[in-house]
């Protein structure tokens, strides 16, 4: 890691120490430099972007996810072309064995990522999570590749026990046991209103990370900071408006023959120079 991406990596770290911060989801440079251009302080990347920029579903049930080479090299695009830090989402890190985490984290800080997500959902309808002491495991592993690269590097342990119907209770336990396994910050997607983040908040014993957008959400990032959750992200909220507008146009000319969806668009002058170092 070069001194420029070090620094930026170590402004990431700090990001979490205190208050609340929006990190908001991209999918490739184009649209990663457009959200820094919005003065965001970090970009993440989004999985279910990515996939959906590739013609190709997002790592769900039975899904034909996006390879572990090709999330990785549109995750260097994306930190090659910024000048803030770049948090990668790795899904379930493209395998099960801990040592497979392992090696998605050093390619991860090797792409020049200055933290990333690990979550717990298999893709498995007949078994969604991993077991906790695996899930566990595969944050330990992730750990000791951070520590000994000696990298700035936010560790995000994620549980997605909550978007396959599992109990609170249960979010809570395997979010602090990534936390005591030796994630830096827990991301519980599927809170979406007070109450549930306002426990978790409280019941976890670290930084929370939420995710918002999913369904449009009625609270806003001052009642989320408010309730205590230290950073927000919006996964593919931002790319699935994007193509829905895609789709509007490409059914308007289809069916209509009309053009009523240019008058939404951008003038080339403004990308021109929004994209121009």
């Amino acid at each position: 890691m070069d001194n420029q991406r070090r620094e930026l990596a170590a402004r990431f770290v700090e990001l979490h120490r205190e208050g609340c911060f929006l990190l908001p989801n991209a999918w490739d440079a184009g649209s990663a430099r457009v959200l820094e251009s919005a003065g965001f302080p970090a970009v993440a990347t989004t999985s279910a972007g990515v996939a959906f920029s590739l013609g190709r579903p997002d790592h769900a049930y039975g899904g034909d996810r996006v390879d572990r080479d090709t999330m990785m090299g549109r995750i260097g695009e994306i930190a090659a072309e910024l000048r803030v830090p770049v948090s990668a989402d790795l899904e379930d890190g493209f395998g099960q064995a801990p040592d497979t985490v392992a090696e998605t984290i050093a390619l991860t800080l090797g792409a020049g990522a200055a933290g990333g997500n690990i979550e717990d959902f298999t893709g498995d309808r007949s078994r969604p999570l991993y077991d906790p002491e695996l899930s566990a495991d595969r944050i330990r592993a992730a750990r000791q590749v951070v520590d000994a690269a000696g990298e700035p590097f936010v560790l995000v342990g994620r549980t997605d026990v909550l978007l396959t119907g599992g109990p609170l209770a249960e979010a809570v336990r395997r979010a602090n046991a990534y936390l005591a396994a030796g994630a830096d910050c827990a991301f519980v997607p599927g809170a979406a209103d007070a109450a549930t983040i306002g426990t978790l908040v409280k019941e976890i014993d670290g930084p929370l990370n939420v995710v918002m957008g999913l369904t449009g959400g009625d609270l806003s990032l001052a009642e989320l900071r408010e309730l205590g959750v230290r950073r927000v992200t919006v996964g593919g909220s931002i790319a699935r408006a994007m193509y829905a507008h895609l789709l509007g146009a490409a059914r308007e000319l289809a069916e209509r023959g009309t053009f009523s969806y240019a008058e939404a668009q951008l003038p080339q002058s403004d990308l021109n120079e929004l994209f121009r170092r």
